[in-house]
């Protein structure tokens, strides 16, 4: 009987409740009926986009180009680096959903940031120009990846998403141009205390001057860099090398990171780009840089190594070189974090990561220095050394090669790049005002590639130079070592970089996005 009368009221409860048995709350999303009320709601929903911004895949772009190396031939970089891949490579399409995840979430805050309810109306302005900017970040980078691709500034649904097309280039640059500019009009100069680290003015005008640059509207790029030029706020930080250690968080230099905290949400960069004698089980070295980026460090003199009155000696090849290429690459001979000390050559009884000594040690002879901390030795996948995606010597070399372009060229584009040369800790020698166009269009190509190694830029610059077909294809080379007094030059045998002029300049549009939306058709010779 007791179970009859159960079964009744089930029943008569079900009953009860048909008619609201249709209004789900959706299990994907927040109901606005529920959010989108207060000031912590508009705040969280900013915050929303800041895991987005570039992690690992800022050394991998580096990665996939003439200085920088993917040490393994497994990893999907290294497939690409080889010509290897085709349109349904999982590299491309994860690139391209977690651009469109971005976009997707910023397109949600604007559908439903007017709904909150506040008299704070410069917050709110705030979150807004937060959220373009990481937008139009976002839009940046799939433009320069894969040409022409779709925008999106509202939600569509999945059957709009079927007939979706690409829009022109020179479209994106107009919408990231625009969306920029409106940005730094609703950001703060600075951030302080628990704000420290959220976009600010500086990031939307750094961010348009990178844009315009890569778009080659030079006369924008110029302006958009004068303009955080003179904002104040921002100056190079003594210390070339504690710009990539805790030490340099949060200093005048930096412009825009990706903020970690250990414990909390923290990377494992020690592990990707750390000597293989540092982490050794945790993998290490899947980047390395090659020797055309080491060749590329002039001496303290200013001269490059292959001047033969520079003083460059092949048998102590790291002497009186730029800074930098200590303060950016292990080389032989120097101190580790765990106090040994590095040495890479074949063979040697004494070395830490010895070429070919595992398949997991540097192939080069060199591994990257930035963001290896003494303080992550113990816990190499759990660091919080924020990732720099924009700082001030970029906007400096920025201004300066916009303005080489429209050979407007006097004293500013000089004190920018010595700027740069001459910062505390670097002390190259300035270079002088003899130089044509061309060669100063050279020499800040050069000291680009040297100042902002390993910090996700070179990618784009080959294609934006159209020297990829060229610097591509060359052989593999490392480290030149003293074996029993004969020099000797390391080369990767048994590999070969691939780069066709007539279609990798652009990543093919992933195939399953195809398969979804037919109306997007595929770049060139994909």
């Amino acid at each position: 009987m007791k179970k009859i009368i159960l079964s009744i009221i089930i029943a008569a409860f079900l009953v009860s409740c048909q008619e609201n048995l249709l209004e789900t709350i959706p299990d994907d999303r927040i109901s606005t009926e529920i959010y989108w009320h207060t000031e912590d709601d508009a705040i969280t929903g900013a915050n929303a986009l800041y895991p987005t911004l570039d992690g690992n895949k800022l050394f991998a772009y580096d990665g996939i180009t003439d200085v920088f190396h993917t040490n393994r031939l497994f990893e999907n970089n290294s497939i690409i680096e080889a010509g290897n891949s085709d349109a349904t490579f999982s590299r491309y399409l994860d690139e391209w959903d977690d651009a469109y995840t971005a976009i997707q979430r910023a397109n949600y805050f604007f559908e439903n940031i007017d709904g909150v309810e506040t008299d704070n109306a410069q917050l709110i302005s705030q979150l807004k120009g937060e959220v373009r900017t990481i937008r139009a970040f976002h839009y940046m980078k799939l433009v320069m990846l894969y040409g022409d691709v779709p925008l999106v500034t509202t939600n569509i649904s999945a059957e709009e998403g079927k007939t979706i097309t690409r829009d022109p280039v020179s479209t994106i640059w107009d919408f990231v141009s625009q969306e920029l500019t409106t940005a730094a009009g609703e950001l703060p100069t600075t951030q302080t205390g628990n704000n420290t680290g959220r976009v600010i003015k500086g990031a939307a005008l750094g961010l348009k001057a990178r844009a315009m640059l890569y778009a080659g509207r030079y006369s924008e790029s110029a302006a958009a860099a004068k303009q955080v030029m003179d904002l104040g706020v921002y100056s190079l930080h003594n210390s070339y090398e504690d710009l990539f250690q805790y030490a340099g968080e949060n200093c005048s230099e930096v412009i825009l990171d990706h903020q970690y905290a250990k414990d909390v949400y923290s990377n494992n960069y020690y592990n990707t780009l750390g000597p293989w004698s540092l982490v050794p089980g945790s993998v290490g070295s899947v980047y390395v840089p090659t020797k055309k980026l080491v060749d590329m460090y002039d001496m303290t003199n200013g001269l490059p190594i292959t001047d033969p009155e520079s003083g460059f000696d092949p048998y102590n090849p790291y002497e009186n070189r730029d800074p930098r290429l200590k303060q950016s690459i292990f080389v032989t001979g120097m101190v580790l974090p765990n106090g040994l000390i590095y040495n890479s050559i074949p063979g040697d009884p004494d070395a830490t990561d010895p070429v070919g000594g595992t398949l997991y040690t540097t192939t080069t002879g060199w591994n990257v220095k930035k963001y290896i901390s003494d303080d992550d030795m113990t816990t190499p996948g759990n660091s919080g050394i924020n990732l720099i995606l924009l700082r001030y010597a970029e906007v400096l070399l920025t201004y300066a090669e916009a303005k080489i372009e429209l050979n407007e060229i006097d004293n500013s584009v000089y004190d920018a790049i010595n700027e740069v040369r001459t910062r505390v800790s670097v002390e190259m020698p300035p270079i002088g005002q003899n130089f044509t166009q061309e060669q100063l269009r050279q020499l800040v190509r050069k000291e680009r590639t040297i100042e902002l190694a390993f910090e996700g830029t070179r990618l784009f610059d080959l294609r934006r130079w159209r020297i990829a077909h060229i610097v591509m294809p060359e052989d593999v080379y490392g480290m030149t070592y003293d074996d029993n007094g004969t020099l000797v030059t390391l080369e990767i045998t048994g590999y070969n970089r691939v780069f066709n002029e007539n279609r990798d300049y652009l990543w093919p549009i992933p195939q399953k996005e195809r398969e979804l939306s037919p109306n997007l058709v595929q770049n060139p010779n994909w």
